[in-house]
């Protein structure tokens, strides 16, 4: 018989003690597939194991849209995190970084995902004590992450095999060497395995004690109108720098027939459909709502609160899908600088050691909702001279206190989103705003560089990633709330939609509706009056590339620091003109606001053809002779 064999990673093993009871998984000893399918008890730890492999989205180590792109940076002492070496350009063919296809390098292996669904789908109907409607559930539930793991192979390698049905044992050697497929035939079998898996969904969990987390009809949708959004975008509709990738049969491996209008189309339905049914289920924009704790906060800080309570407030209206496999208290503890309540410094203490990019800093709006550089009434030329706060931005920075131009007047989401030198800190202990925390990080400041790592090393940190209400109790015990990494919410899909729409017919009105409704969340006007009132370029908007231009920019401020932008920045084809440039900083070292107020050069970050695609681990090439390398490597 069969033997089951599970190669679980250790982190998934420790981790699965403290989340959902879902994430139970099949103990190792169990000897055979068929006595894991002899009853119902039996079976759902199959199906729980089939869930364990869902990348760890969220993680410092293993998310490579954290640390492998260009939003944030670390000091030159973590230059052992896989994630972060994929941004310094380190990626190669012999031990691939972050290898999905293997699981090596803080990642999980998603062909062995993929076959441990295959077994299950293969042998649910052997189940005796199972009702239909659930069984039929779960088979769906199955297949959805069986259609899941192969788009995220796709989105990482490109042209990938399609994997549906487990080879026997008695395959020959040939057989098991499979090719890789076209992209649009990968995108296809994504979507209509999705499509098939969505019909037997449920609208909403039954019991949320025991079932957050799990697929439901709403994240099929919405993550198919996702999926279709990358078989749209540029990377993989008519791309062809890749016109000379083929398989070594000949088989080319990317359509090239020209723009096809009808992916758009295809996605438009698909978000239409995706936004209907969520609607449906009760999902909305997140708001903060004031609590007994919280009631007397002025109106500027709940809005900054919108934004950071969409990430941190566990299972919001918004949140659509989010990962309980993930544990965010390591990254709030990265993340958090010393500075709010003093504490030791170390792994399980706030230590601030992970700071946002200057980069991502002038990439907010100003107050007025346009870009920095566009607004006829924000000194850009002078952002990086020093100013005083006032009375006025006592909510956002203290008042009294010199800090960076580049810091005044901005949108509520870049407060909402970042701490910097000066800045308010509502929140962690403090929840009157007339008395809340603030940063001082320069240095010999309370907050200031101590030590190679332990500090922000571009003195911006991701405020958007710390719930309001961890806690430092004294010096060494720091109370942390674990929310669940988000995966698909609300705000991503209508800015999906906005796009789409802009695409298929240019500027109309349901593309600004949908825009204008993320930026109302933000306090923002809408997308028309902002421009006409204060951008240098009054009419952008008005324009299919204007208006493409100004839904990227909106997606990736309202995205920030989720892991979006890396992969956004690839399938629209910005990566080469956006990543080949300098990681910046403020100079950190420095003492007084004169000194460390200068743009200091961290890195020069380079981006080539080759890196759109992950390499396969060349020993795999070896291995199976049909396989053929991505470009570049």
């Amino acid at each position: 018989m069969k033997r089951l064999k599970l190669f679980l990673l250790v982190g998934l093993i420790v981790g699965s003690s403290s989340c959902q009871k879902y994430l139970d998984i099949v103990p190792d000893n169990i000897a055979t597939i068929d006595y894991a399918f002899r009853m119902r008890s039996t079976a759902e730890k199959y199906l729980f194991t089939c869930y364990s492999f869902l990348p760890r989205s969220g993680n410092m180590y293993a998310d490579p849209g954290l640390f492998g792109g260009d939003e944030l940076w670390l000091s030159t002492d973590k230059s052992w995190w896989a994630n972060w070496q994929v941004a310094l350009g380190t990626q190669n063919i012999n031990n691939p970084l972050l290898d999905y296809w293997n699981g090596y390098n803080n990642s999980t292996a998603l062909w062995q995902a993929i076959s441990q669904c295959n077994i299950f789908l293969e042998n649910l109907d052997k189940v005796p004590d199972i009702d239909f409607m659930e069984r039929e559930q779960w088979r769906s539930e199955v297949k959805f992450l069986k259609a899941y793991y192969h788009f995220y192979l796709l989105r990482m390698y490109g042209p990938i095999p399609i994997v549906d049905k487990n080879l026997p044992i008695s395959a020959s050697g040939e057989a098991v060497r499979v090719f890789r497929k076209p992209v649009q035939e990968v995108f296809d079998y994504v979507v209509s395995t999705m499509d098939g898996a969505a019909q037997d969904l449920p609208l909403e969990v039954r019991d949320e004690n025991a079932e957050l987390g799990r697929i439901t009809r709403p994240i099929a949708l919405t993550m198919k109108a996702k999926v279709l959004m990358y078989a749209a975008s540029p990377l993989f509709n008519n791309n062809t720098e890749y016109s000379s990738f083929k398989n070594k049969d000949g088989q080319a491996l990317f359509d090239l027939d020209g723009q096809n209008q009808t992916k758009w189309e295809s996605a438009v339905k698909a978000c239409e459909d995706a936004i209907a049914l969520c609607r449906e289920a009760g999902y909305d924009l997140f708001e903060f709502e004031l609590t007994q704790q919280t009631r007397n906060i002025s109106e500027e800080t709940r809005i900054q609160l919108n934004n950071r309570g969409t990430l941190t407030e566990r299972w919001n209206k918004e949140i659509i899908w989010a990962n309980t496999l993930s544990n965010t208290r390591e990254l709030q503890v990265w993340s958090a600088p010393r500075v709010l309540e003093r504490s030791n410094m170390g792994n399980s203490e706030p230590n601030g050691s992970i700071g946002v990019t200057m980069k991502i800093a002038e990439l907010f709006y100003t107050k007025n909702g346009v870009p920095i550089d566009e607004d006829i009434t924000y000194p850009y030329t002078d952002r990086f001279s020093i100013r005083t706060a006032e009375s006025q931005d006592r909510f956002k920075i203290k008042e009294g206190y010199t800090t960076a131009v580049l810091n005044f007047d901005r949108e509520s989401r870049f407060y909402g989103s970042l701490g910097f030198d000066g800045g308010i800190w509502y929140g962690n202990g403090r929840y009157d705003d007339t008395n809340p925390h603030y940063l001082q990080i320069k240095s010999e400041q309370i907050g200031g560089k101590e030590g190679v790592g332990w500090h922000s090393v571009t003195g911006y940190y991701a405020k958007k990633y710390i719930n309001i209400s961890n806690t430092s109790q004294n010096t060494s015990t720091y109370t942390s709330i674990n929310w669940p990494w988000v995966m698909l919410r609300l705000s991503d899909l209508y800015l999906l939609y906005a796009e789409a729409l802009n695409e298929v017919s240019g500027p109309n009105d349901k593309s600004f509706e949908y825009i204008d409704l993320v930026r109302s969340k933000a306090g923002l006007k809408g997308v028309k009056a902002a421009w006409t009132d204060f951008s240098k370029n009054p009419n952008k908007f008005n324009s299919k590339e204007g208006l493409r231009s100004i839904i990227q920019r909106e997606r990736m401020i309202e995205m920030a620091l989720e892991g979006e932008r890396f992969w956004d920045l690839r399938r629209w084809k910005l990566a080469p003109e956006i990543l080949n440039s300098p990681i910046y900083g403020w100079d950190v070292d420095q003492s007084s606001s004169a000194s460390y107020y200068r743009r200091k050069l961290l890195f020069s970050q380079k981006f080539g053809l080759k890196d759109y695609f992950w390499p396969i681990r060349e020993s795999d090439i070896v291995v199976n002779k049909n396989l053929v390398q991505n470009p570049g490597w």
